[in-house]
């Protein structure tokens, strides 16, 4: 999926389902509901029996690639390890969209589900229709813990998607995202002066939408970029 130069994938989020996590409040009105489940809004409160869990994994249970991607969203561990247990090969299932199981989890913060799917050969670098890499997914939900094993794992910190985002740009534009902006920053060769395909410096997009953008402080280029008080 190719976008012209002033496409804005951040607004694009708006549009795309799989980067509004389960149990995850959505951040824009009039969400379009959830096609494969009905009451959606209902699941994401946390109000799903684990009666119903077990009914969605006995009506997912003769397509198993589409059942791991279901449950390492969700957390499900046991069913994950059980998946994986029978055929290893499920952790490259792909939904529609190119979207892994390592990147459900990750931007859904189900960080044991994360190691399960890694142990079992998940490709940290696979790519989504968008170029998003799993710690792309991580760091724009603020999702701390999963970002950080991704890259002790050797998760690629300035990996660009397809208009030039970084983890440290989906970061910076998360207000909330305080803890994994630290993170990316005491990265040893984070890079925080790439530029989206729009011309932004991660630096830039938290300056117009956080107030965390004195966190650049961390990388010395940014010094002489902040206001002095």
């Amino acid at each position: 999926m190719e976008f012209h130069e002033e496409f804005n994938q951040l607004e694009f989020l708006e549009t795309h389902q799989h980067l509004i996590p389960v149990g995850t409040q959505s951040m824009w009105p009039d969400d379009d509901d959830d096609e494969d489940y009905d009451d959606d809004e209902e699941e994401r409160e946390g109000f799903r029996s684990e009666e119903w869990y077990q009914q969605q994994e006995k009506r997912l249970e003769n397509r198993p690639g589409e059942l791991l991607l279901w449950a390492s969203e969700r957390n499900r561990l046991a069913t994950v390890k059980r998946l994986l247990s029978a055929d290893s090969l499920l952790v490259h299932s792909r939904d529609e969209d190119r979207y892994t199981p390592l990147h459900r989890a990750a931007y859904s913060g189900h960080l044991e589900v994360a190691r399960t799917l890694v142990h079992h050969a998940a490709d940290l670098h696979a790519r989504t229709v968008d170029g998003w890499t799993p710690l792309h997914s991580a760091c724009r939900w603020n999702n701390t813990s999963v970002a950080s094993y991704l890259i002790q794992q050797g998760a690629l910190v300035n990996a660009q998607t397809n208009g030039l985002l970084t983890p440290l740009h989906l970061a910076a534009g998360n207000s909330g995202a305080k803890p994994t902006l630290e993170l990316l920053l005491t990265q040893r060769h984070i890079q925080a002066e790439l530029k989206s395909s729009s011309g932004e410096t991660a630096f830039d997009i938290a300056r117009r939408t956080s107030a965390h953008y004195h966190l650049f402080e961390i990388v010395e280029p940014y010094n002489n970029l902040l206001p002095q008080s």
